[in-house]
């Protein structure tokens, strides 16, 4: 799996001199879909998940920003509007840039801009590479998947096993996938029975991510023989021949 891309420690405490710090309850909406945008947020703890309502009340969560990401960064475009809606799901901090500070960083600090604007566009591609997942893997791929980096994104003191720390909101892991709850269900039973994953109330504990992390690049790997390209001029050939 590639390795997730994010500002470092020192960088967000170079870039904070330029935004305007703040925090969060869980639960709380930072930004409404649709709302007048402006500038960038950067996460420095905790974690936050963008939502896109779909039928029947149900939404559709294309990433989740955690410490070191970045999120409403449409709000850099010229009379930009959220796309989506933004929401702390635990108790979180963030420094938002305004255009203006930003436009600033790039003159003041070049260095530590780049950095930002290479960090933007590491999540544009990992946004993309998600969407292709939903072509090309199935649910338990997909799930894995989003457990794995759920997991790994987590910035978490040096002498706590990162699975340790992790509790992944079970809805939101839905949201996530993009499943219904029935598929989404069955696979998480399959993972506990081979003791992956505990479940934990309403969410659930990574209790062997080296486990998970093999899951995948086995599924990964076996996903890549399975697939059948159908050539129908060939086919055409062979029966004409016949």
């Amino acid at each position: 799996m590639k390795e997730i891309t994010r500002l470092s420690r020192e960088q967000r405490e170079s870039i904070a001199k330029y935004g305007a710090r703040t925090f969060w309850p869980a639960g709380f909406a930072i930004y409404e879909q649709g709302a007048v945008a402006d500038g960038v947020f950067i996460v420095v703890r905790g974690q936050v998940a963008l939502r896109n309502p779909v039928a029947s009340g149900r939404s559709f969560v294309p990433w989740v920003a955690t410490p070191g990401e970045t999120f409403g960064g449409e709000g850099l475009e010229t009379e930009a509007r959220y796309a989506s809606q933004a929401r702390a799901e635990d108790e979180t901090e963030t420094l938002h840039l305004s255009t203006a500070r930003f436009s600033a960083l790039m003159r003041e600090q070049p260095t530590h801009a780049l950095a930002l604007v290479r960090q933007l566009m590491a999540e544009r591609t990992e946004i993309l590479d998600k969407f292709g997942q939903y072509a090309t893997l199935t649910v338990e791929q997909r799930l894995v998947a989003a457990l794995v980096r759920m997991a790994q994104s987590r910035e978490v003191p040096g002498d706590v096993a990162p699975q340790e720390s992790v509790v992944v909101s079970r809805r939101l892991l839905g949201e996530l996938v993009g499943a219904t709850r029935e598929s989404i269900s069955l696979v998480l039973g399959r993972l506990s029975a081979e003791g992956l994953i505990q479940r934990a109330g309403n969410g659930l504990v990574i209790a062997d991510l080296d486990g998970l992390v093999g899951r995948m690049a086995r599924q990964g790997a076996a996903a890549h023989p399975s697939i059948t390209l159908y050539d129908e001029r060939a086919a055409s050939g062979a029966d004409a021949r016949e």
